[in-house]
């Protein structure tokens, strides 16, 4: 029997929910206990967890008899004996004894410091570690204490980061004091320049940077977009960030730009319909008659959605924007990296049918699967199972990146040259090959800057050692349905 009523979907495509970058080993969720679930209990949760996951799971006629499991394990335990294929199909489900926590995180909004940052070698004999920070949160603790990209951390509460240490002094500390480095020569070192943080809630502004270069001597206006996550909005105003980025669209438009280098390198996924609002806005010729994406789900779903919804349940279109600026693009250019996932492989796969999509940067993380949050119906506890229940494809019918592989870019292009430089500087790693592959030279200044290549230890990595989790979250179920 469907138990689609019963569950409280909040649909979700999420990437690497474990993981964002395929140098670094899968780690389960870290949430703090929430009830007081203990092996006396312990059977009820995991006969829920059974029943959802042989109602819904696109793998459920490959999960092992219920009979044959032992039910009084920790539910942590238990769930990965349902899962399929871990290590190499179903890399993505997970189950958290926190779902409001995990939620929040869903959400964007979390207590941090504010800071995405890379972990690099910075000596010959690979035992000192830098911080080399990605990017700083809007609003956050880190961009109040004035940190910014580019920026490189080498001592964490005065004590050098190395390879044995640099957990230890990065985990759990809701205070540190941080000495910032400085590259000379080849060489990088610690300055007299410290900066204290406390961890604050924040909500995560996904629309981090924006900008417009103008090459009149190549007939060139460029849009460029860094965009962090698909969230739409807050609980005080749903539409916040997905009418940002309408603004930016509206900038870009009146401004005749007409190429677009589109940011996504930082991006694990998110909110499925932010993927599909921004879709739309870059699109050629697509409007809300031409399908942006379409859903498998496992055979009793597929059957419920066509009885239900009709033969097209399973079909979704793009949106009409009236910023949409496809009509002066013939190719959009995206930066990827490792941690690029679900809801940004599913722009990139969904436009590639009506344009060209050039890819930039390293392989994405490569989930073309699609999931739900869920909790428990009756509120006995705070268990919460993530599940995936089916995959996605184009409207070609394409659908081929959901390995442990990913999207091979276009141009493999490593970001391991520090210091970062800002957004939008010419001679940034990956901004200047998209302006390469377009034909405009890069500015004198930038060939004679100091920089250094490094070996990165851990990568994408978001305050104390937290990998941030993939997102690509569908909030209704269907179109809907009336229930």
């Amino acid at each position: 029997m469907l138990h689609f009523k019963k569950l409280r979907f909040l649909f979700v495509l999420l990437s690497a929910a474990l993981v964002v970058s395929c140098k670094d080993k899968e780690v389960a969720p870290t949430v703090e206990t929430a009830d007081s679930t203990t092996a006396t209990n312990y059977k009820a949760v995991n006969s829920w967890i059974y029943e959802i996951m042989n109602d819904a799971y696109f793998w459920y006629k490959d999960m092992p008899a219920e009979a044959s499991l032992d039910a009084t394990v920790s539910p942590f335990d238990y769930f990965e004996k349902l899962v399929y294929k871990r290590e190499t199909v179903d890399r993505f489900s997970a189950v958290t004894d926190n779902i409001d926590a995990l939620q929040n995180e869903f959400n964007g909004v979390s207590k941090v410091f504010g800071i995405s940052y890379s972990l690099s070698f910075i000596d010959s004999g690979k035992s000192n570690i830098g911080i080399f920070l990605n990017y700083v949160v809007k609003g956050s603790p880190a961009e109040t204490a004035g940190l910014k990209r580019g920026d490189i951390i080498v001592k964490v509460n005065g004590t050098q980061l190395t390879a044995d240490n640099y957990a230890t002094l990065l985990g759990g500390s809701e205070t540190v004091t941080l000495t910032l480095g400085e590259l000379s020569g080849t060489t990088i070192s610690a300055t007299s320049n410290t900066v204290s943080i406390t961890k604050a809630e924040v909500s995560e502004d996904p629309v981090l940077f924006s900008s417009i270069i103008t090459k009149s001597a190549q007939g060139k206006k460029i849009g460029y977009l860094v965009y962090t996550q698909f969230v739409p909005g807050t609980d005080a105003d749903e539409s916040k960030y997905d009418n940002e980025l309408r603004q930016v669209f509206a900038t870009f438009k009146s401004a005749g730009i007409n190429e677009l280098v589109l940011d996504l390198r930082f991006n694990p996924g998110g909110y499925i319909s932010s993927a599909e609002t921004l879709a739309s806005l870059i699109g050629k010729n697509v409007s809300s008659t031409k399908t942006f994406y379409t859903e498998q789900w496992n055979d009793k779903y597929i059957a419920y959605w066509q009885k239900t919804q009709g033969a097209n349940a399973l079909t979704y279109n793009f949106l009409n924007e009236a910023n949409n600026i496809g009509g002066s693009l013939s190719r959009v250019f995206v930066l990827t990296s490792n941690g690029t996932a679900s809801a940004s492989e599913l722009v990139i796969n969904g436009l590639k049918p009506y344009m060209s999509v050039i890819t930039i940067g390293e392989h994405t993380a490569g989930k073309n699967l699609f999931g739900s949050l869920i909790s428990d119906d009756q509120d006995r506890w705070k268990w919460g199972v993530y599940m995936m229940l089916g995959q996605t494809a184009n409207a070609n019918g394409e659908s081929n990146y959901g390995t442990v592989a990913g999207m091979t870019p276009d141009y493999i292009v490593e970001d391991a040259t520090v210091p970062y430089k800002p957004f939008g500087d010419e001679n940034e790693t990956l901004l200047r090959k998209a302006l390469d592959v377009m034909g405009i030279p890069a500015p004198i200044s930038g060939r004679v800057a100091a920089s250094k290549t490094v070996e990165t230890f851990k990568n994408q990595l978001r305050d104390n050692l937290q990998v941030r989790r993939n997102l690509m979250i569908k909030t209704t179920a269907l179109k809907p349905l009336n229930q």
